[in-house]
């Protein structure tokens, strides 16, 4: 297993709980929008690449016939397969497994999505790859992760999250992520913030020790500068909003 792979494992297996809780409280409308950009119905094969405790597989499976969930971290998967229990859906199938190879057969799914993951992928361009391999042609993959707007702006906050998330690799600039696209057909875009709180964010993180002081100075540094492309606050608190983009293409 590659070093990568071991953070990944390492700080996942240790958020997927508060990780878990926090994202279920996310606003409905953001979970509509990912649902409705990739145009899922209910006809719909969805595999939710790298699908963490399975909040986003759960929503879908509200609307689509079924969804297969894949993750590295078999203690995502625990909480996945609870939230389902818990909802009592049916039509949802979990698998511990990585992101490149997937470990399903070319053209078995109508949809391939995945949400706030390339940031932790070594190669997105080849997860992308595999994701589109497992679409059916006429299907949609879809990408929704944050992004940056250029070399400086990346490298500056790739610096801040690391100090949160050893994991994190490199969020990708949207040039990049769009360029990933160039090939598929009808590509929509769609952005939105996600707004969070500084101590909210680090009580549920296991950063390197000083990484937790390292990151509240570097947000509380770059409020009124947005160098980071965040919108720092310390309005009501010590607070930003990270930059999504939602990106989705036609095989």
């Amino acid at each position: 297993m590659d070093e990568q792979r071991k953070l990944i494992l390492d700080q996942f297996t240790r958020q997927a709980v508060p990780f878990a809780e926090m994202h279920a409280r996310d606003d409905a409308t953001i979970h509509r929008l990912l649902i409705e950009t990739a145009r899922i119905g209910p006809e719909d094969e969805v595999l939710d690449v790298a699908c963490g405790p399975g909040l986003v597989a759960c929503e879908v499976a509200k609307v689509a016939r079924h969804v297969t969930g894949v993750d590295l971290t078999r203690a995502m998967i625990e909480q996945a397969e609870a939230r389902q229990g818990s909802l009592g859906l049916t039509n949802l199938t979990w698998a511990v497994g990585d992101a490149q190879p997937l470990a399903f057969p070319d053209a078995a799914f109508s949809r391939v999505i995945t949400r706030y993951t390339f940031h932790h992928f070594t190669d997105p361009v080849g997860v992308f790859a595999e994701m589109v391999r497992v679409c059916r042609p006429g299907g949609r993959v879809t990408v929704c992760d944050v992004f940056s707007t250029s070399a400086e702006q990346g490298e500056a906050y790739d610096r801040l999250e690391r100090y949160r998330d050893p994991s994190h690799t490199r969020a990708l600039q949207l040039a990049e992520l769009e360029a990933l696209f160039s090939g598929l057909g009808d590509v929509r875009r769609e952005f939105y913030r996600y707004p969070v709180t500084v101590e909210d964010l680090l009580a549920r993180a296991f950063p390197e020790p000083g990484g937790a002081d390292a990151f509240r100075r570097t947000v509380d540094a770059d409020v009124g500068v947005n160098r980071l492309g965040i919108d720092a606050s310390r309005e009501g608190g010590l607070r930003f909003a990270f930059p999504i983009v939602i990106l989705s293409g036609v095989k």
